[in-house]
């Protein structure tokens, strides 16, 4: 298991698209488990398969990648949060 915390934040984009493409290929070549820390969902939508969101040091959802787009949140931070990414997203 690797620990990743914010590994690609201070990167400019097309280095930081390698850092996460090396990472994917290392995880499926070698069977690698990452525990990722991130603020960016863009990362952890190309990177994870579940994500937990957190507010206040306490995880308060637990959700497959899929409700990054997909609207599956359920709990109103998480909601927030994943929809502030996304409007984010869309102005850019």
């Amino acid at each position: 298991m690797l620990f990743l915390d914010e590994p690609t934040s201070a990167l400019d984009v097309s280095v930081q698209a390698e850092v996460l493409n090396l990472l994917v290929r290392l995880q499926q070549e070698k069977g690698f488990t990452y525990l990722m820390v991130s603020h960016d969902l863009a990362v952890v939508d190309h990177m994870c398969d579940r994500f937990a969101i957190m507010q206040h040091g306490r995880i308060v959802e637990v959700l497959d990648r899929d409700a990054i787009t997909g609207g599956g949140a359920t709990q109103p931070y998480a909601k927030q949060l994943i929809d502030a990414s996304l409007e984010y997203e869309r102005a850019i």
